[in-house]
């Protein structure tokens, strides 16, 4: 006989991690409460809400009035509660240990604040991988969705995919949903009857046990925050109108997860490959092979055998991020440390503040990069390393570190040096280079060495629009943000050029080569590096005292030619309003526009965001020349240009003698003058000489 077909009906509630307040208040506006209010008046309709931990926490404390509305719909048995990490990692990128801890703080959340623990979990960005199921298991976690695109896959038909599968992973077992693709892409940008309509042409013939099943569960954002959206969804009805045709049908009724699967059975054992959804598997991949890929998928489509052949053309994994940026990487590899020393202090020493700064480290937003910006967005990656920073600073006060110990912490086969004196930390890349790759004040929780180095990307494609060719929406409704060409600012050709190496702080060049250094170990304390490039012999030390990282520039008699030093600074403010240099008590501009300064000696960069600032001194004068480093991002609203740090770059002629330069980092904004204290003072140095330009 034809049966009714279940509509399982969930959305993902997520904001990351340091977001901006003003953000947030608009997805509260436009999205989280309209869409709240809305369901509130059918309670009939059934449906499950994933809200990460961060976000519930901040809407609990900002709109109380509105998870009030919420706790009721779920006192009343209409809202099913999906669990997942607290701070929405990617479960498969952090331990096994703190896969388990992530998941039991939230599910403890979610049944003191909202009066119910999940039986279900969302995968953070549907990254699967097996190793994530005893974790869930453990945690009482009986089922979870991922997309049908993962059980294609595996071999699956659509056909199959009409409710849920068993996996086993060491001993412990889990169903897994698959999340309708067609119905991602119809809700909520078709018209509502024919979404309704969709869904009801699913309604078919099923053997007893085995009632057939709609998959609906994506992020809320849509339905409010994405172009065109909040207009489309509330403005002109698209939400009420969905909800009462559904309750219409007679060939539709809502129904939870959970119902369904105490009532209904497994439809097999399955076991899914390592991926996520489509877009994903294209973001993670380099430029040119995600460019080989988008024009393969292009090819497939206009030929028309794309959709019965796309698990078959498989782009990268989620952890392609890691090995693709190397600023993704070091955060990740950074974080594993620091749970590792976590995890290994005494219980009684394991305090809840530590906790809850190690698993804001690993909130998934920072760590990539797609069509929402992640890894590309400084107060993401901002947020990560102020947890990272913290979490540092306190195990150290049970677990002091040595003022220098070396460590290839990114295993990308090259050691690196890490100073460090309680106050600021400095890391060293030992690849030559001679150059700062983190700078930490712990007293401002901060790391100045938060830079991104500009990557080609596969959507600059998209950006000469003629690769495409047309980018207008066909049909009625509205667009997907992924159907989208559109521009937030203008960008040039110039804005796309790749940068031929890591930002850090202090890459050095003599008349615009690159030099390389080769460092050797001394003294306990010391390290010498020397270098010999053409006619140029200098010697280079880093080293820490209090508040400052100073570094001096040793010149032989015969050295000759323009040397320079780049210095790139991750500022709070970026280009906005509350950034500024102070220049002889003066403020020539702020960190978005160019400065150029001759014979200068000292300067100041203020940042009220950062409540603090950071003061460059120079023992001789020097020219200056800073600017923004912008990259080219994408988001659901376009192509943007985003600031990444201040790039200082000091030039002067070699002259016999020593150069001293420091860099002080002060927790209130101040304006010092005077030269820097004799370098000899400082701690934990590291001496480099020259050995050959690049």
């Amino acid at each position: 006989m034809t049966r009714p077909i279940s509509l399982l009906f969930g959305v993902h509630a997520h904001q990351p991690v340091g977001n901006f307040p003003e953000v947030l208040a608009d997805a509260h506006m436009r999205c989280y409460k309209p869409f709240l209010q809305a369901l509130y008046r059918y309670p009939e309709f059934c449906f499950a809400m994933h809200i990460s931990g961060w976000l519930l926490d901040y809407l609990i404390y900002h709109y109380p009035e509105d998870m009030a509305l919420l706790r009721k719909m779920v006192a009343r048995g209409q809202v099913e509660l999906f669990g997942a990490g607290d701070t929405e990692p990617v479960l498969a990128a952090i331990p096994n240990r703190d896969r388990i801890g992530q998941i039991q703080t939230f599910s403890d959340k979610l049944e003191r604040k909202l009066g119910q623990r999940p039986r279900g979990a969302w995968l953070t960005e549907r990254v699967w991988e097996t190793t994530v199921v005893p974790a869930l298991a453990d945690c009482g976690i009986r089922y979870v969705i991922v997309d049908d695109y993962h059980f294609l896959c595996a071999g699956k038909t659509l056909a199959e995919l009409d409710g849920y599968f068993t996996t086993e992973e060491d001993g412990r077992k889990l169903d897994l949903f698959p999340i309708s693709e067609a119905l991602r892409y119809r809700l909520p940008f078709s018209p509502a009857e024919d979404a309704v309509a969709y869904i009801e042409s699913l309604a078919g013939n099923s053997a007893p046990g085995h009632g057939n099943a709609a998959v609906y569960f994506d992020d809320i954002e849509k339905f409010g925050i994405w172009p065109e959206t909040y207009e489309w969804v509330y403005g002109k009805g698209w939400l009420e109108s969905f909800i009462q045709n559904v309750l219409a049908s007679p060939m539709i009724r809502t129904q939870h997860y959970g119902d369904y699967h105490i009532a209904g059975r497994t439809r097999g054992v399955v076991y899914l490959p390592t991926t996520s959804y489509i877009e994903m598997n294209e973001w993670t991949l380099p430029a040119e092979p995600a460019n080989i890929y988008a024009h393969l998928v292009r090819q497939g489509k206009a030929s028309g055998w794309y959709e019965d052949n796309k698990a078959f053309l498989r782009g990268g994994i989620w952890k392609n991020f890691f090995s693709r940026y190397p600023e993704s990487n070091w955060m990740h590899k950074r974080m594993l440390g620091l749970s590792t020393r976590f995890a290994s202090l005494p219980q009684p020493q394991q305090s809840n503040a530590m906790r809850d700064k190690l698993y804001e480290s690993q909130a998934n937003d920072a760590y990539w990069h797609g069509l929402f910006g992640g890894l590309y967005l400084p107060h993401l990656r901002r947020a990560v390393f102020r947890a990272i920073v913290e979490l540092e600073a306190m195990l150290d006060a049970y677990g002091p570190r040595p003022a220098r110990f070396l460590e290839d912490t990114d295993l990308d086969g090259t050691e690196e040096m890490y100073l460090q004196n309680g106050v600021i930390q400095a890391v060293l890349k030992l690849d030559g280079g001679a150059s700062v790759c983190e700078l930490d004040s712990y007293v401002l929780k901060h790391n100045f060495g938060d830079t991104l180095q500009r990557q080609t990307e596969h959507y600059y494609q998209k950006i000469d629009q003629s690769v495409y060719g047309s980018h207008g929406h066909g049909g009625t409704g509205i667009a997907s943000a992924h159907e989208r060409v559109s521009f937030k600012h203008k960008i040039d050709a110039l804005d796309l050029v790749a940068d031929d190496h890591a930002r850090g702080l202090f890459v050095d060049r003599l008349n615009g080569g690159f030099i390389s250094y080769e460092h050797e170990a001394l003294a306990a304390d010391d390290m010498l590096c020397q270098a010999e490039a053409f006619s140029l012999h200098v010697k280079k030390s880093i080293g820490l005292a209090d508040n400052q990282l100073q570094v001096s520039y040793l010149f032989a008699d015969e050295a000759q030619g323009i040397f320079s030093t780049e210095i790139n600074l991750a500022m709070p403010s970026c280009d906005g309003w509350s950034g500024r240099y102070i220049y002889q008590d003066e403020i020539p501009c702020g960190f978005g526009e160019p400065l150029e300064l001759f014979a200068m000696t000292g300067i100041t960069l203020e940042d009220d965001a950062l409540a603090g600032s950071i003061e460059l001194k120079v023992s001789s004068p020097v020219e200056l020349r800073a600017q923004p480093c912008y990259s080219v991002s994408q988001s659901e609203e376009g192509f943007e240009k985003i600031m990444q740090a201040v790039t200082l770059i000091l030039e002067w002629p070699v002259m016999a003698g020593e150069v001293f330069i420091s860099l002080a980092i002060n927790p209130k904004a101040k304006r010092r003058a005077g030269i820097i204290a004799d370098s000899a003072a400082a701690t934990g140095r590291i001496a480099y000489t020259s050995r050959a330009m690049q």
